[in-house]
């Protein structure tokens, strides 16, 4: 498993999440979705989301999404939220830390 450079967030005010990103902080955006906008900012690309709020959410991928996600869910950690269209999942770690894990 690896991290990439992605951090998520995930705001119930979404719309004004995006400006906030993008004309408050002045960054530019990278990709711009129905439900997603990705935001440059340097040394992380920042991604927001509409719903509710995990928190910061940083990104993992792995070769062999199904083992990974059950060793992962064998030594503690928990579903916050799934997508197995895509396939991806929110993880909260037995330490707190929220991570999405994905199919490389």
């Amino acid at each position: 498993m690896d991290s990439t450079r992605d951090v998520i967030i995930q705001s119930t005010r979404f719309d004004e999440a995006v400006a906030f990103y993008r004309n408050v902080l002045g960054f530019a955006p990278t990709i711009v979705r129905e439900r997603m906008v990705g935001f440059e900012t340097g040394n992380f690309q920042l991604f927001v989301e509409p719903g509710g709020a995990p928190g910061p959410v940083f990104d993992f991928e792995c070769d062999d999404f199904a083992a990974t996600k059950a060793r992962l869910l064998e030594h503690g950690c928990v579903i916050v939220d799934e997508n197995p269209a895509i396939p991806r999942c929110y993880l909260r770690d037995p330490h707190g830390l929220v991570f999405n894990l994905a199919a490389r």
